[in-house]
């Protein structure tokens, strides 16, 4: 028994990336912020249209999209003077897929 706790503990990722884990699971935990991701899986959009289709404030938006982009959600990209927002990467997709998935079982 005390080999496989000794081989489990050896395989655990150290602290500051499972407190990194935890901090990536919290931006997960504000629906709004959820509800944001889901408009830009479906299409990159700018601020006012994301807030819009969402029934949100361009301010409220903004707020939000600081905090993806903060945490690697997120990323933007210059079109004129708007800034047309997006996934930041497949993991994203990914990760909301399968949440998803997890919570239709």
């Amino acid at each position: 028994m005390e080999k496989e706790v000794s081989e489990c503990l050896e395989r655990m990722p150290d602290e500051d990336t499972l407190f990194d884990l935890a901090e990536l699971f919290k931006i997960f935990g504000d629906s709004s912020r959820i509800k944001i991701l889901f408009v830009l899986l479906e299409k990159e959009m700018p601020v006012n249209l994301i807030a819009e289709s969402l029934g949100m404030t361009q301010s409220a938006v903004s707020h939000q999209l600081r905090i993806l982009k903060t945490n690697g959600l997120v990323k933007f990209r210059r079109e004129g003077k708007s800034l047309i927002y997006s996934l930041s990467d497949d993991h994203v997709t990914s990760i909301l897929t399968l949440g998803l998935e997890h919570i239709a079982e």
